[in-house]
């Protein structure tokens, strides 16, 4: 009798698990395949890829992907596309080098300006968008065609540099170490275990509230194992990156806006009504949402997100050049699809973005180090994004 009870105590929790793991698919799925990406390149690549030198690197190179996929990840959602964002980068670039290096303003005020600008041409292609009823695809093609052709009239079709020291540092800075430990940036080591605490806390009072309101929660032998897993994943990094120069200022400012954008998707009225605004816009309408404000908004924060990254790719370089940002709206594109996002909008999460940009960036990297030619690169990248969204449609039209 006790048999029989525990087998199927246990046929139980096997069906659970499995349930949960086939509801929860496209949350869990991706965070697996960057796992799996990254142990493949560790072994082909002999051990290089999880250098710490060469884990520093991999943030540099996609800080400014993952900052814009946060900003991409909301137009989509919304059910629209920017295509404008890489020649954005590109302008305001070039307006940075101008004001800082020609002009010679501080690093500040030109930084503040270059934001506002982000701002106000992501506020002008969203009133296209928003009021005029111009498909975002075509006013965003017309945006990357137009900021590419001013970013060579700004630069004067040459490179524009060097820019200060502490301008660099907004990409090429370090947190300070508090403490003098040869070897070992203590510091950074401990950020990283007060983060991966606080996940934990939070992870687990959300939990409870969840079972509270009797929703649905992860089997708890999961959430226990997701937890340690994300523990061991986060330390084991901060360790790494603590073992050469500790944490870049870039990965401090990009985990602030992920946690922020989380923030407002999750949690606020606003992120709720951007999601409701994807999957359906006349019933969004209908229930009092103002559609066209919202929908303003979300290439608003596009534009100044492209700012941002734009400086940030500027300070990496250290110059300003006419084809800075060139096919950077295709790899956003194509973190935010990999990551989840749907094509018809409504769907995707912040963590898929970030996890899509980091597959994008984990794969480039691996493949540059294995000596594959940019021609193969690209085939490779192509396949991949063509497989994330056929999976997005297939599962749409077996959920119908």
């Amino acid at each position: 009798m006790d048999t029989r009870v525990s087998d199927e105590i246990a046929g139980e929790k096997r069906e659970s698990y499995g349930s949960f793991l086939k509801t929860h698919f496209r949350d869990y799925g991706m965070l697996v395949a960057l796992l799996l990406i990254m142990a493949f390149f560790q072994v082909m690549t002999g051990g290089t890829l999880l250098r710490p030198l060469n884990l520093t690197n991999l943030i540099l190179q996609n800080s400014y992907i993952v900052i814009m996929a946060l900003g991409m990840l909301l137009v989509i959602v919304a059910g629209h596309i920017d295509l404008s964002v890489g020649s954005v980068v590109g302008f305001v670039g070039g307006l940075a080098a101008v004001l800082i290096v020609k002009f010679g303003m501080h690093y500040v005020p030109a930084t503040i300006i270059c934001l506002v600008v982000g701002g106000l041409i992501g506020a002008a292609q969203g009133y296209w968008v928003a009021y005029l009823k111009v498909p975002s695809f075509i006013v965003t093609l017309a945006g990357m065609l137009v900021f590419k052709g001013l970013t060579l009239s700004l630069l004067g079709g040459q490179s524009v540099g060097p820019f200060p020291p502490t301008f660099q540092k907004l990409s090429s800075g370090f947190i300070p170490d508090a403490f003098s430990v040869e070897g070992l940036s203590l510091t950074s080591l401990l950020l990283g275990v007060i983060t991966a605490a606080a996940l934990v806390y939070f992870g687990f009072r959300s939990r409870v509230n969840q079972q509270k309101h009797t929703v649905e929660t992860a089997p708890f032998g999961f959430f226990v194992f997701k937890n340690a897993l994300l523990c061991f994943l986060i330390i084991g990094f901060a360790y790494l990156l603590a073992t050469y120069r500790g944490l870049p200022n870039v990965l401090i400012i990009m985990f602030a806006l992920v946690a922020l954008y989380a923030f407002v998707t999750n949690r606020t009225t606003i992120g709720r009504r951007i999601y409701a605004l994807g999957g359906n816009e006349k019933a969004a309408k209908l229930s009092g949402i103002k559609t066209e404000r919202l929908t303003f908004l979300t290439f608003v924060n596009m534009g100044v997100l492209a700012a941002l990254a734009g400086l940030i790719f500027a300070a990496r370089l250290n110059t300003a050049t006419p084809k800075a940002g060139l096919g950077f709206e295709l790899d956003v594109i194509a973190a935010c699809f990999i990551g989840g996002a749907s094509a018809y909008g409504g769907v995707g999460k912040v963590t898929g973005a970030v996890i899509g940009a980091f597959v994008m960036g984990v794969m480039n990297n691996g493949m540059s180090i294995l000596g594959i030619g940019i021609d193969y690169q690209q085939v490779i990248k192509g396949l991949v994004l063509l497989a994330a969204v056929t999976a997005d449609v297939y599962n749409k039209k077996k959920s119908a």
